[in-house]
């Protein structure tokens, strides 16, 4: 590899950085846990935007209950963020033109 190719990815993989920052502010999730009794909403830097809590689980006094389902639905929406921008991620290495086995 030249000089000059070198210098051509290294200027693509730079804006390939630029364009996923600005898809993880601009990507948004939301998950839910126990039937939608609590849900989540998270952006693609995995900032909670908020949490919506169903009337019946608040008034229900199980804390510990509670408290489960806010954790499992923040980790689902992580997970849904993971999979998204490693979804986006891959078709943008793909379009680079990078020598195989370099990722």
């Amino acid at each position: 590899m030249n000089p000059k190719q070198l210098q051509d990815m290294m200027q693509r993989a730079q804006e390939m950085q630029r364009q996923m920052q600005q898809k993880m502010q601009d990507l948004k999730v939301e998950a839910s846990a126990g039937g939608g009794a609590v849900t989540v909403k998270m952006n693609g830097a995995k900032q909670v935007l908020g949490v919506t809590l169903s009337q019946d689980i608040v008034q229900s006094g199980d804390l510990e209950m509670l408290q489960d389902m806010i954790a499992a639905a923040v980790n689902e929406a992580g997970r849904q963020v993971d999979q998204a921008m490693q979804s986006q991620l891959g078709g943008m290495l793909g379009g680079m033109g990078l020598p195989p086995g370099m990722f």
